[in-house]
């Protein structure tokens, strides 16, 4: 017979999670869109490691460009168009060199259709600190 104790702890690494969870409409081969994430409390300058999970719903990936606008305009690309890339939706967590970037602001995730026949939605994204 023994005995044994443990715990569960759970880090973000960093500190900070910032969210959007408003659906936001991309139109087909459209004008590009944006969903903004205003992000408080944070001194300096965003991390080199800047996590950028994105939930995009959309029935063929491969359509969309997506990027993140830091909230002087710079522009760090996450995903190219690729024609072939059939499948659907994005669910994916990118890594930014954001370091030269103040973290007050507002960021934005940019999303735009390249493509013909179909449409989707920015379900949701966040920003880890």
């Amino acid at each position: 017979a023994g005995s044994a104790t443990f715990g569960w702890g759970v880090s973000t690494a960093g500190g900070n999670v910032f969210t959007n969870t408003t659906d936001v409409q991309v139109p087909d081969a459209g004008a590009a869109v944006y969903s903004p994430i205003k992000v408080v409390g944070r001194a300096g300058n965003a991390p080199s490691t800047l996590a950028v999970g994105v939930n995009i719903v959309h029935p063929y990936r491969g359509d969309l460009v997506v990027d993140l606008v830091a909230p002087d305009g710079s522009l760090y690309h996450l995903k190219k168009s690729n024609g072939f890339d059939s499948a659907p939706n994005v669910v994916a967590t990118y890594t930014v060199n954001a370091s030269g970037e103040t973290a007050s602001g507002t960021w934005k995730l940019k999303v735009q259709d390249a493509y013909h026949l179909d449409s989707g939605h920015i379900n949701s994204w966040k920003l880890t600190f």
